[in-house]
């Protein structure tokens, strides 16, 4: 809704201003405008409604530079109310709406080209191996490890080294919260071992969250700005690196050739599943996965701080997987629902479909 007022507003202040065009040109009589306009100034009246066109159509395709449309067309807008003030000083109110506009749309366009730049330097680290896995490889894991591998299609595969992914994704804040719908994107290296998740969360018709996790060189970090522009959570430190690498370990499952790498070891607990422990940069962490009898990953569950008021806690994080598709010869579970299992109850707060998946694309 807002967003369609916020397009209506362009087009319509934008077609005032042909008014001053008319007029200057005596095209018909406006009497709203008492005072007489040169025609030079009619043709700078005309080029500020072509400017409010080019902007409203730029916002309507969803180009992320819309706004430096919008600030020319508001500069030129507000000098000519200016110089009419009398008959048009309250088209000033459209131009303040459309500068709080320029503000968000430049906060986003900002926000993303900082994340965009972090992936370019997440991925021209990664090292590509052109080693094809063979069944050799996976000889040393338990029985139900390599049952998963072999089920998921990377034997006489490449090894899977970047990965970019699409998300549809449902979140809350609270047990009881509402639902709130998710754009996400999330890019990976598995050597070395590194992602960065980028997301759009649409809290309420005129209030958006834009996140950032990220997880390089064995740290991590949340960042979450409300409106693109106000930071809300910029998380880091110890109890972040080990979540980051938690999730990191947990999501692999979407590329799975990662369970070879050096830095991850596997105990068998029992016929179907294992504890996978990632060590890398001086940090550990341990989670355990779960399989059903044909070697499809069902859940994976692990201790992860959790964020309260007084202070993150340790708690159960568990994540239910489930439905399976085939990306680029490599099957992998699509859906999947995050569970932090607390004192006060089960925690549902994160559901996610994957829609697209790419490989080895840097």
């Amino acid at each position: 809704m807002a967003r369609t007022i916020f397009i209506f507003i362009l087009f319509m202040h934008g077609f005032i201003h042909l008014m001053g065009f008319v007029k200057a040109f005596k095209l018909a009589d406006i009497q709203e405008l008492t005072y007489p306009i040169s025609r030079a100034s009619g043709a700078l009246w005309l080029l500020s409604t072509l400017l409010f066109i080019i902007t409203a159509a730029l916002f309507i395709l969803k180009k992320d530079a819309w706004w430096m449309a919008a600030i020319p067309a508001v500069i030129l807008s507000q000098i000519m109310i200016a110089i009419s003030w009398q008959d048009a000083k309250f088209g000033t109110i459209a131009n303040i709406i459309i500068i709080i506009g320029i503000v968000l749309g430049w906060a986003a366009w900002n926000f993303n080209i900082k994340s965009q730049k972090e992936v370019s330097i997440l991925l021209q680290k990664a090292n590509f191996n052109t080693e094809i896995i063979t069944k050799d490889h996976i000889i040393s894991l338990p029985p139900i490890v390599q049952k998963w591998l072999e089920r998921s299609g990377i034997i006489d595969k490449p090894y899977i080294q970047t990965v970019h992914l699409q998300q549809k994704v449902k979140m809350r804040t609270t047990p009881d919260g509402k639902w709130m719908p998710v754009n996400a994107e999330q890019y990976f290296t598995s050597d070395p071992p590194g992602f960065i998740w980028i997301a759009d969360v649409n809290m309420m018709p005129i209030l958006h969250l834009s996140g950032r996790d990220k997880y390089q060189d064995g740290q991590g970090q949340m960042l979450i700005k409300a409106l693109s522009l106000l930071p809300v959570v910029n998380a880091k430190g110890a109890e972040t690196d080990q979540g980051t690498m938690l999730r990191y370990l947990a999501e692999m499952i979407w590329f799975p050739s990662a369970a070879l790498n050096y830095y991850i070891t596997w105990e068998e607990l029992d016929v179907n599943s294992a504890k996978a422990t990632m060590n890398y940069n001086g940090v550990t962490a341990s989670g355990i996965f779960t399989f059903n009898n044909n070697g499809d990953v069902i859940s994976f569950e692990a201790d992860r701080y959790y964020t309260r008021k007084g202070g993150a806690t340790l708690e159960q994080w568990h994540i239910e997987n489930s439905e399976y598709d085939i990306f680029n010869g490599i099957r992998i579970p699509i859906k999947s629902a995050v569970t932090w299992k607390l004192k006060e109850g089960d925690f549902t707060w994160y559901k996610l479909e994957i829609t697209d998946i790419t490989y080895n694309q840097r």
